[in-house]
């Protein structure tokens, strides 16, 4: 029994260790850790937006205000975090950027007429 208690001691020490460990070397590159939850968070809902950006024509004005707000969100999140961490998220971040330009576009042109 006493063998278990200190394994379980042990195996909490080390991921106590661990975690201070990560939050140490976000800190070091010189990230807040709110920043990078959030970041996360964006990251995840990227994916959503990527998907949504190629029938961006097709949204009605409504899922292009929810869109644009989104995607506004998700620019934030990525400019408080350097690039080189999300370089494989520039694909989608791009497509999510050009879609969010054309609807821009697109209601800069309608609120003309």
């Amino acid at each position: 029994m006493d063998f278990i208690i200190a394994c379980v001691f042990v195996l909490l020490f080390i991921v106590i260790a661990l975690v201070l460990l990560a939050v140490f070397q976000i800190r070091m590159a010189g990230i807040k850790i709110k920043d990078f939850y959030g970041f996360i968070q964006a990251n995840q809902m990227l994916d959503k937006l990527a998907r949504f950006a190629r029938r961006y024509e097709n949204m009605s004005p409504q899922e292009q205000v929810i869109y644009l707000k989104e995607a506004e969100k998700i620019f934030e999140a990525y400019d408080k975090i350097p690039s080189v961490i999300w370089e494989d998220q520039y694909r989608e971040y791009q497509k999510v950027l050009d879609a969010y330009k054309n609807i821009r576009v697109l209601r800069w042109e309608d609120s003309k007429k």
